[in-house]
């Protein structure tokens, strides 16, 4: 799932500054989340268990490195 295809309810932290050190670090280790040590699939941003907690419709809060946050 990339930034511009997000649905209504997922948002992107509003601290820019955060964003862009997250965004950096990310480039840097192809993509992964940086709160992952592992670099395998299910940790590519939008990790795996994000993915899941977007599809829970209880669910609302920031993903593990608080890049993303969905609202209910």
């Amino acid at each position: 799932m990339q930034k511009d295809k997000l649905p209504e309810n997922i948002k992107i932290n509003p601290d820019e500054n955060f964003v862009a050190k997250l965004e950096a670090v990310m480039a840097k280790n192809g993509g992964y989340c940086p709160c992952r040590l592992q670099h395998i699939p299910e940790n590519l941003c939008i990790c795996q268990e994000f993915q899941q907690q977007i599809a829970d419709e209880n669910f609302s809060g920031y993903c593990h490195c608080h890049l993303y946050y969905k609202e209910k």
